[in-house]
């Protein structure tokens, strides 16, 4: 599946589980109380754009902040105080441009100038609060998802901010968000299972085994429970796999027999996985998409 991924355009920012309201309720002085909390974990960084060379302020969370609650397990990590995940994205807001930060300076000549050529002519900008919360996030990783689209980023990019978003998705726990983020697991898992033949080692710090496990966790996760198994038993079975990562793969096959569903849920995602998009050959459907996700951040 080079260079091939699925998702719509036209819900990447718009009316996708997100909701713009603000609960004015509870009491104003906690929350006052955890806004100056949330800001004194905050810095800013001063990052240069490789595409416009614009310098901006990147708001980061401090390491000292982390505090780690627990770890589902597709490796989505829990956070008490403040969330990193929700700075995990830089925008510029001169030319557009938006990447994970592991990811926002490692652009090619060609790759920039498929940023100048599609993002920046119709780039409006945007103007984020100091602290973010998980709409802000989704946002964020969404605007990052299509700058990689754009420019023919590597399966794994692609992956990885579908898979995050998915997880922020996780967070906000509705019907609605547990069916998008489903959608994005899926995403997540055809990058992976494509850069785990064509890309090297590691992978946003997984080695080989650790990717071998998240493509059988997020198989079970998308209902593909005997695939999940294979790859599951292939970890199990690898000498030169760490003793915990072997108890992961044997806890989620175990679940996987508990719950007798093997083969119970692969009808019903079969359609999610026929509808993909191709960043160098768009179909008319997706091309008109495309406007109606752009015009929330791009001029007409």
């Amino acid at each position: 599946m080079d260079n091939k991924i699925f998702f719509d355009h036209d819900s990447l920012i718009s009316d996708d589980g997100i909701s713009n309201k603000t609960d004015n309720s509870g009491n104003e002085t906690i929350k006052e109380e955890i806004e100056k909390k949330s800001k004194s974990l905050l810095y800013s960084t001063k990052v240069t754009c490789p595409v416009c060379e614009n310098v901006f302020n990147a708001t980061t969370v401090k390491s000292s902040a982390y505090r780690m609650i627990n770890k589902d397990s597709d490796f989505f990590i829990r956070y008490s105080l403040i969330n990193p995940y929700f700075y995990d994205v830089w925008v510029c807001n001169s030319c557009g441009y938006a990447a994970m930060k592991s990811d926002f300076n490692t652009l090619r000549k060609t790759e920039i100038d498929l940023v100048y050529k599609l993002i920046t002519p119709k780039w409006r900008g945007r103007t984020y609060p100091e602290i973010y919360d998980v709409n802000t996030a989704i946002e964020r990783y969404k605007l990052s998802l299509l700058n990689y689209i754009i420019i023919n980023a590597k399966a794994s990019k692609k992956a990885i901010n579908c898979l995050k978003l998915a997880w922020m998705y996780r967070l906000l726990e509705t019907e609605n968000a547990k069916e998008i983020e489903l959608r994005y697991l899926t995403q997540a898992l055809d990058g992976l299972n494509d850069a785990y033949y064509v890309e090297a080692f590691p992978l946003y710090g997984m080695n080989k085994y650790s990717i071998m496990y998240l493509i059988g966790e997020l198989n079970r996760r998308t209902g593909h429970s005997d695939q999940s198994l294979i790859w599951f038993s292939t970890i199990i079975t690898t000498p030169d796999v760490k003793d915990n990562l072997k108890k992961l793969a044997r806890d989620m096959k175990y679940l996987i027999k508990e719950e007798g569903t093997t083969n119970a849920k692969s009808s019903s995602l079969a359609a999610t996985t026929n509808n993909k998009f191709s960043a160098n050959k768009p179909d008319e459907e997706n091309t008109t998409k495309k406007s109606g996700f752009l015009s929330k951040f791009f001029k007409h």
